[in-house]
């Protein structure tokens, strides 16, 4: 004997309400009217009624709404037909076939369970039936129904109904506080009014959605992946998947989504100043690792642009968490001078398999099978470096060191400010064409290209920034004739490869105050559970 299914009370077609179990022995059928099976099997079920049904209630749970009397009437059913078109008893006894029959005990546990109509199947129920209730066998011809037909698919497993009921039965696993508006008003204008968008459309996330986003990653609904600044708020794995949800993301990307929050939470990343700066600082996310392919990231054409929905609602969500969760939105803590179109999104992934060079999570101390999301703080970019006629390695590494000079302004040096370099695969080709041309080179090139002396540096009449005169006094003449290159150090260069095959055009992004006084760019291994 099997453990006893749960209870339900359903209405019949004439407003009856029939509750299970009530006590007797129950014959129960799940059907669906557009169901050629369930067609076959309803003239027997109607049959065992008039035969046992002094002793055994028969109950037919349908699926099909106003669809159910056309189904009742089209074979004369005389017992209760049920209005499940909600699927949720359906739902709740797990069904995925109809026609399902149960044969079940007074006390509601299951005696004997089949799908479809194998009438060898059906016969024998007739006959154990009969036997258990010593009464006559029902008179069917057997031999004109059909030896086996198979079901249907329950329609409680349509994705939109199985979405709904399966949140409905979360229970207390969604504890987002829920949001009732008016049938008339529109979901997405209410979003806007209640300033939970960057300015573009939200999907509404609703429970059905949030709870399939949840089923991107392995972690519970209620951990708290990070404390958000500025606000300090709790995002929790169920507020993530909401703002996923709104971003438009796939359940699949959480787990990057997830390690993105956690590095740019990070006090080394520092979000708050990174969100608080006049300067217009934004997150970029590079992402590597074998992820990249598994959710269908872009590393080649278009990288850094639009048309692929990974990196697009990716960066997205991570901005809309921020805002919804941290409280850093525009014209509060957010207080960037001009904005910075980052600010909606920026991520990519880098296009390993096109670079020369080991990937930019390797060169952070990870393996190369592992899957990473590295996140920058930058105000500026992606800025074009155009050199479509160099031929030679150290020229269109040259070319690539003059596109950095308009970091911040080319009259500044040796900032100890990040650049993130993204090369594209022709200016690879073209360093690579006369043997191998390492990062470590293209660094040092940058540097060499870059390096003027200390005297450009002094404020004038041209441009007042960069060393005043009168440091520039107590430098003295030889200091100033010392060079100093664009960048404090090697370090601030960091090198990834992404883009199509065709056209000679590499990016950079600029920087914002790099290291304690601002922000370090921070890497995380993706957990996949």
């Amino acid at each position: 004997m099997t453990e006893a299914k749960p209870g339900f009370s359903l209405t019949s077609l004439e407003g009856r309400a029939h509750a299970f179990p009530n006590g007797k022995s129950c014959l129960v059928v799940f059907v669906k009217e557009d169901c050629e099976t369930c067609n076959t099997a309803a003239p027997v079920v109607e049959a065992f009624h008039r035969a046992y049904g002094e002793k055994l209630q028969v109950m037919m749970p349908a699926q099909s709404g106003e669809a159910n009397a056309d189904f009742a009437g089209r074979h004369g059913l005389t017992f209760p037909v049920l209005d499940d078109a909600d699927c949720k008893a359906s739902f709740d006894w797990d069904i995925e076939i109809v026609p399902s029959v149960f044969w079940l005990n007074a006390d509601g546990s299951v005696r004997q369970h089949f799908e479809g109509f194998v009438r060898a199947e059906w016969q024998a129920l007739s006959e154990e039936i009969a036997a258990s209730l010593e009464l006559p066998q029902t008179q069917i011809d057997w031999d004109v129904l059909p030896a086996w037909r198979p079901g249907c698919g329950s329609r409680h497993l349509y994705p939109e109904i199985f979405d709904r009921l399966s949140a409905a039965a979360s229970g207390e696993t969604l504890r987002a506080r829920r949001i009732d508006i008016a049938e008339a008003d529109d979901v997405v204008e209410f979003m806007f009014d209640q300033g939970f968008s960057d300015g573009l459309p939200l999907v509404p996330p609703t429970p059905e959605r949030v709870l399939k986003m949840l089923g991107g990653t392995h972690r519970p609904p209620q951990d708290l992946i990070a404390i958000v600044p500025p606000n300090m708020g709790e995002a929790t794995t169920e507020k993530v998947a909401i703002n996923a949800v709104m971003a438009g993301c796939k359940p699949e990307y959480m787990p990057v989504l997830i390690a993105a929050l956690e590095a740019v939470c990070t006090d080394a990343f520092n979000i708050h100043g990174v969100t608080a700066t006049t300067m217009g600082a934004a997150p970029v996310i590079v992402v590597n690792g074998p992820i990249r392919d598994r959710i269908g990231m872009n590393k080649g054409l278009g990288a850094l642009g639009s048309g692929n929905r990974a990196n697009a609602t990716i960066g997205r969500a991570l901005r809309l968490i921020v805002g919804n969760i941290g409280g850093g939105k525009p014209g509060g803590v957010e207080r960037s001078t001009l904005g910075n179109p980052m600010k909606y999104t920026m991520c990519f992934a880098e296009n390993e398999e096109r670079s020369p060079w080991p990937p930019l999570h390797v060169e952070r101390g990870f393996n190369k099978e592992d899957s990473v999301v590295t996140v920058f703080a930058m105000t500026g970019g992606p800025v074009h470096i155009v050199d479509q006629e160099s031929r030679e390695p150290q020229q269109v590494a040259g070319s690539i060191g003059l596109g950095l000079e308009g970091l911040f302004l080319p009259k500044l040096r040796n900032l100890p400010v990040d650049t993130l370099l993204v090369v594209c695969p022709e200016h690879i080709d073209t360093m690579m064409s006369q043997g191998p041309y390492t990062k470590a080179q293209l660094r040092a090139r940058i540097q060499e290209v870059t390096s003027r002396p200390l005297s450009e540096m002094v404020a004038s009449d041209t441009s007042g920034a960069g060393i005043s005169k009168a440091t520039a006094e107590k430098l003295g003449p030889d200091k100033l004739k010392m060079a100093a290159p664009k960048f404090a150090g090697d370090e601030y260069i960091h090198i990834v490869v992404a883009g199509s095959d065709a056209g000679k055009f590499s990016s950079a992004f600029h920087g914002w105050a790099t290291g304690e006084i601002g922000s370090q760019s921070v890497s995380r291994k993706i957990d996949l559970g």
